[in-house]
C-alpha cells in the first residue's frame, strides 16, 4: 500500500513539474533553414549555395525547463509580459507574429523587385489594427482587424503615417478615425490618453490611443513569387527573404556557393532593423554550418553577434549591415567559394 501511495505521489510530482506553466517564456537557439525551399520565384534562377533564415525556439516554461535554462548558456528566461501583451493569450500572440511575418514578406518583395528592376504593383489599403490595450480608449471603439483609412480627414495608407500623426497629439485630444469593418465604413472618435504604467517609460508620460498596427497592402509581381514558411512568425527574416528573392530574380548567383545565414527586419526603404535573440541565432547558424552571417548594426545587434561568435569560437564570418545594399555590396566583392 505504501509503495502504491509513493508511486502515485511521484506521478503527481512529475506531472506538476511538466505541465504547470510558469509566467516565463524560455528561448533557445532554433535552426537555420534554407530559403530556397521556402521561396519560389516563377522560372527563377538557381543557386549553388544557400541563403538561410535563422530562428529562435520560444515556448512557455515549465518547472523543469526553468531549472534547465538556469544552468545552460543561450537558454534565456523572459518574463511572460515581456513577450505577450497583458491582454493577449497564446493564440493571439501567435496570430500577431504571423501578421508580422506577412509584413516582412511584403517588404522583401518590394525591395527585391525594385532593386532587380522587375514588375511590381503595390496597392496600399490602409492600416490594420493588430492589437488593443484594454485600459485605453481605442479598445472601446475598435476591433482587431479593423482597417484605418483616415485620421481627422487625412488619408492613412501606411502604419508609419499614422504613428507620425499620433506623435503630435496631446492627452485629452479627440481623433476622428474612419475605418473599414466587414466591408462597411465607420467613423470613430477616440480620445488620446496616458498609457498604463506597464507601458510607460520613466520619466516620460507616454500618451496615445492604445493600438498596434500593420500596413495592409496588396502586391502583384511579375514573375510571381510564392512563400511557404510553415507557421514561422515575426519580422526578423525580412533581410534574408529579400536576398533570396533577389537572387532568384537575377542571373548572378549572389551566394557564390556559400551557406549564408542572417537576420534583420526589412523596411520598404531598404534599411535593416534590429531583432531580438541574435546571440541564439548565431549559435543556430553555426550549428547549421553557415559560412557567413549578416547582422543588423542597429541597437548593438552586431556587437552582440560578435560576442557570441567569440564565445562559441566559430569561424563563421559576421558581417554588419544597415541596408539591403550593404549586404549586396559585401556579396559583390566576395570571391566564389572554392569547390562550389
Amino acid at each position: 500500500m505504501k509503495q502504491s501511495l509513493w508511486f502515485v505521489f511521484m506521478i503527481i510530482i512529475f506531472l506538476s513539474l511538466t505541465f504547470i506553466k510558469l509566467p516565463y517564456y524560455i528561448t533557445q537557439p532554433g535552426e537555420a533553414q534554407v530559403l530556397g525551399e521556402m521561396i519560389e520565384v516563377t522560372n527563377g534562377y538557381k543557386e549553388e549555395g544557400d541563403f538561410m533564415l535563422t530562428t529562435v525556439s520560444v515556448g512557455e516554461a515549465n518547472i523543469i525547463q526553468y531549472m534547465f535554462a538556469s544552468f545552460n548558456d543561450y537558454h534565456e528566461l523572459i518574463p511572460l509580459n515581456h513577450i505577450r501583451r497583458p491582454d493577449e493569450n497564446e493564440d493571439e500572440y501567435h496570430e500577431r507574429q504571423l501578421q508580422m511575418m506577412t509584413g516582412s514578406q511584403d517588404a522583401a518583395k518590394i525591395v527585391a523587385y525594385e532593386k532587380a528592376g522587375k514588375s511590381l504593383k503595390v496597392t496600399y489599403e490602409g492600416v490594420m489594427v493588430t492589437g488593443l490595450i484594454s485600459e485605453m480608449p481605442a479598445a472601446e471603439q475598435l476591433k482587431l482587424g479593423d482597417i484605418i483609412i483616415e485620421a481627422d480627414g487625412m488619408p492613412i495608407n501606411k502604419a508609419e503615417t499614422l504613428i507620425d500623426y499620433l506623435k503630435n497629439k496631446e492627452k485629452g485630444e479627440k481623433i476622428n478615425l474612419v475605418i473599414e469593418r466587414e466591408k462597411k465604413k465607420l467613423e470613430k472618435w477616440i480620445t488620446v490618453a496616458s498609457f498604463p504604467d506597464t507601458y510607460q517609460t520613466i520619466p516620460e508620460d507616454k500618451v496615445g490611443v492604445g493600438i498596434t498596427t500593420l500596413t495592409k497592402r496588396s502586391i502583384v509581381t511579375k514573375p510571381e513569387v510564392d512563400f511557404d514558411t510553415n507557421g514561422i512568425g515575426g519580422p526578423s527574416a525580412g533581410l534574408m527573404f529579400t536576398l533570396e528573392i533577389f537572387n532568384q530574380l537575377t542571373e548572378i548567383d549572389w551566394t557564390k556557393g556559400y551557406k549564408i545565414a542572417g537576420t534583420g527586419e526589412m523596411n520598404e526603404d531598404g534599411s535593416v532593423g534590429s531583432i531580438g535573440g541574435i546571440q541564439q541565432k548565431i549559435v543556430a547558424a553555426d550549428q547549421s554550418g553557415a559560412d557567413i552571417f549578416f547582422a543588423p548594426v542597429e541597437n548593438q545587434n552586431y556587437e552582440d553577434a560578435l560576442e557570441a561568435k567569440n564565445d562559441i569560437d566559430t569561424n563563421m564570418k559576421i558581417v554588419p549591415v544597415e541596408t539591403f545594399e550593404d549586404a549586396l555590396n559585401y556579396l559583390k566583392q566576395l570571391s566564389k567559394k572554392q569547390g562550389a
